[in-house]
């Protein structure tokens, strides 16, 4: 069994709206992302912070989606991380919200690896989601680092090389939204 986590707690402050919820080839752009993720995954949980009812009513007819809202969103995206991590029952990945265009075989290349931690890499340029071992989970929840990539430093975490150009692309801004509508 495997699991996944979106990460969907922060104000995008940059995209001046939620831009989790925003318009993206007919629907909300996180329903993009967890559609993908579902196609390998068993169970998703969401993690929110500023725009929770928003987000938690986009998926209350999921039966294999749980939203939490992270009360210390403020402090962070690790602080969501840790959140998200601390419902997991089996391996798992973690992926922003903001990645819709990431595609299914970029997971299903991910599970074949062998090493605790595993990341996708497009033309050397590590990317999301991250695979994370369920036998991580508490060291993960108890670490003092202050990102998920002072996490992963921390391991022996093994590369995987991919053909998805979408792992090193997220919507920040609008014109983030316009470009990626050009290139998929």
């Amino acid at each position: 069994m495997i699991e996944g986590i979106i990460l969907a707690g922060g104000y995008s402050s940059r995209f001046k709206q939620n831009k989790m919820v925003v318009n993206f080839k007919g629907q909300a752009l996180i329903l993009h992302t967890a559609q993908t993720l579902l196609k390998v995954c068993d169970y998703i949980y969401i993690v929110t912070g500023h725009y929770h009812e928003e987000i938690k009513n986009l998926f209350k007819d999921f039966s294999n989606v749980s939203v939490f809202n992270n009360k210390d969103y403020q402090e962070g995206m690790f602080s969501s991380v840790k959140c998200g991590v601390s419902h997991v029952k089996h391996d798992f990945f973690i992926i922003p919200g903001d990645y819709p265009l990431v595609s299914d075989a970029t997971y299903k290349s991910l599970l074949q690896g062998e090493k605790t931690i595993r990341v996708p890499s497009y033309k050397h340029k590590l990317g999301h989601p991250i695979f994370i071992s369920y036998s991580l989970k508490n060291y993960l929840i108890e670490s003092d680092v202050e990102s998920l990539k002072d996490f992963r430093n921390l391991h022996d975490y093994e590369i995987i090389e991919v053909e998805d150009k979408f792992i090193n692309f997220d919507i920040d801004t609008i014109e983030d939204l316009e470009e990626i509508k050009g290139k998929d």
